[in-house]
This record gives C-alpha cells, sequence and structure tokens, in this order.
C-alpha cells in the first residue's frame, strides 16, 4: 500500500473512532479531537516534537481570532438579556404584524435575537414570550413555537459572528461579509419553508398541553426601563452592519482610499464585535439605570459558557493543521479533483454525515471545516463563501436523540420524544435540504 493510501485510510479510520468516542462512549468532543489530532501526526511521520507543535499552533491560530468574537458576542448576548432587549423586539414585532402573522413575528423576532446569542440562550429568552403568546391569543402552541425554533437554528447555521459559521470562515478564507448575505439570501427562504409554512401544517395537528411551564411567563432580565426598540435593533445589528458595509467598500473603493481602510477597520468581525459591545454597555447598561458593579457582574458571567465551545473550536483548528502538515488534506484535495465531486456537495455530505453520528452542529462544521480546508485552496474558481454555507446547511441536518439541541426543545415546549421527532427533528432535516438546494442554485449565479 502506497504511503497516501495508508494516510487516507487511517484518517478515515481515526474520524470513525472520534465519532464512536463521542457518540457511544461519550468523551467530550474536545479530548476526542486532541486524540485523533495526535495519533494522525504518529502515523504521518512527523517527528515527535512537531506534533504537538502543529497541534499547538492550529489551535492558537483558531482561537487568536475566534477566541475574542465568541467571547464579544456572549457579552453582547448577556447585555440584550438583562436590559429586556429580547422582549422589545419580541412585543413590538408582534405588535406591527398582528395576531394574524404571529409565526411570522416570531420568525422575524427569532432571526434578529438569534443573531448575536446561542440558539440555547436564545431559546431559554424567547420561550417565555411564545407561551405567553400561545395563551393570550388561544394560538396553538407549536405554531409559534416551530418559527422560532427555525429562526433560531438557522441564525446559529448560516450568520457570522455565530462560532460554526465563523470556524469555517476563518478555516476556509472565505468573506465574512460577502458570507453574511450569501447567508441571509439562503437563510431567509430556508427559514421561511421550515417556519411558518412548516408550522402551519403541524401545528394544528399536533396538539401540546401548556403545561407547568405555560402557567408562568418568567421576568428574568427584564430592566425597569427597558431599552427602546430601534436602539436595541440598532445595536444587536451594528457589527452585522458594520461588516457588510466593510464588504462594500471593497467593492465599490480603491484600496487605498481613506474611508476604505476605515471601512476594513470598523468592519473586522473583531472591531464590529468590540464596538457593539461598548454600545451595549451604555444602550442596554448605563442608560437603563445598571451600575457599572452590576454590568462588571453581566460581562464576567457571559464567559462561562463559551468555554465549551471554544474548546471544541479550537481543537478541529488544531486537527486541521494536523491534517495539513501530515499531507492527508492534500491527498483528500487530489481525490475530490480527480473525482469531479463538487466541493459543496462534499462539503454537505461531510458535515451532515458527522452532524447525525456525534449530534453536535459545532462539532460537525469543525471537523468537515477541518477536512475541507485543502479541498478549497486546491480548488480554482471555488466559491468559498457558499462552501462555508453548504457545510453550515450540513452540519443541521436531521437532529436526534443524541443532539442536546433536541431535548432542549423537547423539555421547552413539553414535548413527547414522538412529537419532537416529528417536529424538531423534520424542521432540521428540511433546513439542511432546502439550503443545499439553494447553495446550489446560488453557486450557478455568483
Amino acid at each position: 500500500m502506497s504511503h497516501e493510501a495508508s494516510l487516507m485510510l487511517f484518517a478515515l479510520f481515526a474520524i470513525l473512532a472520534l465519532v464512536v468516542l463521542i457518540a457511544k462512549f461519550k468523551l467530550h468532543p474536545f479530548l476526542g479531537l486532541t486524540l485523533v489530532s495526535v495519533a494522525i501526526g504518529f502515523h504521518s511521520g512527523m517527528k515527535l516534537p512537531a506534533i504537538a507543535k502543529t497541534f499547538q499552533e492550529g489551535v492558537g491560530n483558531t482561537l487568536g481570532f475566534l477566541g475574542v468574537v465568541v467571547g464579544l458576542g456572549m457579552m453582547l448576548g448577556k447585555m440584550l438579556s438583562e436590559s429586556g432587549g429580547a422582549h422589545v423586539i419580541a412585543n413590538t414585532i408582534i405588535r406591527l404584524l398582528g395576531e394574524r402573522r404571529l409565526p411570522w413575528a416570531m420568525l422575524a423576532v427569532a432571526f434578529v435575537v438569534g443573531v448575536p446569542v446561542l440558539f440555547s440562550v436564545g431559546l431559554v429568552l424567547l420561550v417565555p414570550i411564545v407561551y405567553a403568546i400561545a395563551r393570550e391569543t388561544k394560538t396553538p402552541l407549536l405554531r409559534v413555537a416551530i418559527p422560532l425554533v427555525a429562526g433560531l437554528s438557522v441564525s446559529q447555521g448560516f450568520l457570522p459572528p455565530h462560532p460554526g459559521p465563523m470556524l469555517a470562515i476563518e478555516q476556509i478564507g472565505a468573506d465574512v461579509g460577502k458570507t453574511l448575505l450569501y447567508g441571509a439570501l439562503v437563510g431567509i427562504p430556508t427559514a421561511i419553508v421550515a417556519g411558518p409554512f412548516f408550522g402551519s401544517l403541524v401545528g394544528s395537528r399536533l396538539t401540546v398541553d401548556l403545561g407547568h411551564l405555560g402557567q408562568r411567563v418568567t421576568r428574568e432580565g427584564q430592566a425597569h426601563h427597558p431599552p427602546g426598540f430601534a436602539l436595541t435593533l440598532l445595536t444587536v445589528l451594528l457589527p452585522v452592519l458594520l461588516m457588510l458595509l466593510s464588504s462594500l467598500a471593497d467593492l465599490a473603493l480603491p484600496k487605498d482610499n481613506r474611508f476604505h481602510e476605515w471601512a476594513n477597520f470598523i468592519g473586522s468581525p473583531i472591531i464590529a464585535m468590540l464596538l457593539a459591545v461598548l454600545l451595549s454597555i451604555c444602550s442596554f447598561g448605563y442608560a437603563r439605570g445598571f451600575n457599572g458593579k452590576q454590568i462588571l457582574k453581566f460581562l464576567e458571567d457571559s464567559v462561562g459558557p463559551a468555554a465549551a465551545i471554544l474548546l471544541i473550536v479550537g481543537a478541529g483548528g488544531g486537527l486541521s493543521k494536523m491534517l495539513e502538515r501530515g499531507g492527508v488534506g492534500a491527498d483528500i484535495a487530489d481525490i475530490v479533483e480527480h473525482a469531479k465531486i463538487s466541493p459543496l456537495l462534499l462539503g454537505w455530505v461531510v458535515a451532515a454525515a458527522i452532524r447525525v453520528a456525534v449530534g453536535s452542529a459545532t462539532v460537525a462544521i469543525t471537523m468537515a471545516s477541518a477536512i475541507m480546508a485543502p479541498v478549497a485552496a486546491k480548488t480554482p474558481g471555488l466559491n468559498r463563501e457558499l462552501l462555508v454555507l453548504a457545510m453550515g446547511a450540513g452540519s443541521l441536518f436531521l437532529s436526534h436523540v443524541n443532539d442536546g439541541g433536541f431535548w432542549l426543545v423537547k423539555e421547552s415546549f413539553n414535548l413527547t420524544v414522538p412529537q419532537t421527532l416529528k417536529t424538531w427533528t423534520v424542521l432540521e432535516t428540511g433546513i439542511g435540504l432546502v439550503a443545499l438546494g439553494l447553495v446550489m442554485l446560488l453557486s450557478q449565479f455568483v
């Protein structure tokens, strides 16, 4: 057997072993990714000091960028939560669209609130609003809940600055602004199909008891003087607006233009997130009556939940670097090139397979990015932003019992396991398939 074939087979075996370790033996993904990376380094014939140094370099390169973005994103989300800004967005959009358009209103709320916060955080923030609306308007719970989880899921899978898309952007070398733009073009129609349309089909067919959760509407994180709608929206969407401004400046202005330089500076993900957090300290903090000590406590409390995410994506960066230095990445790229497989489709398949086996969307896109990075590097003319979205679509595909999100949705809406399979699992599967179709369609025009 040739050295290249041996490398490929061992890498395949190592990744399958990783899936088994995480899915069956419940090994923490960070430890599993680290062990697999080291094993691939050993088998590739790298010198022992180089193995540790390569993994360290991959982790450092990834977290040096992503760690700051995720940390700032968690701070922004916490300030939004504590100020009552999420309730302001929800109540205003629902009031504007009216009760007849409640599913569309909840989709819009989830899409906006989902930009700065993780899926689980957004769900916890908005579940009380869902119950209150369902009870007061006598609307079937699932007609309101399904658009909500669809919007949150799509935001997490396709839109920076969420950790998954940001990691893929960094690994693949995509442009943040273009990914945002294409992510909206793909994500909004996908969320509409998976949210209001699907919700209207199953919302009246599956009866869900509001249960004890529906008898109370928590008032956590609501300030005495919540921010106005326009200020809340500006604060939450400021990073998105600045990153899009940077991309527009790249297209419209020469590189030596002074405004172009400033647009690129304030539109870089770290600076854009930093400016949004600073604004939130004023708009969601001091202006709401919180003092400096309280705001500091909010910011300190927000960073803890990011630790597990950062460990996983950091180890994914280490795996990517090990595949690159060990020669496995180049071999994968050669196979794809000669087999004439669409890199977009391959990225989706890899992410979807890992998602189904492991359950975690973050782990799925982390591993898929590591595998696809060398393919992207050796494929001229590849739209890297669409590859990020294809992997994002795959990472959301077919959530089932091995996914923490499955159980979070089940418990949040008082569902049985069969009901969760008929709703959440079907919804996530639909998101993965519809988004893939839209990515392939968009690839014909951009």
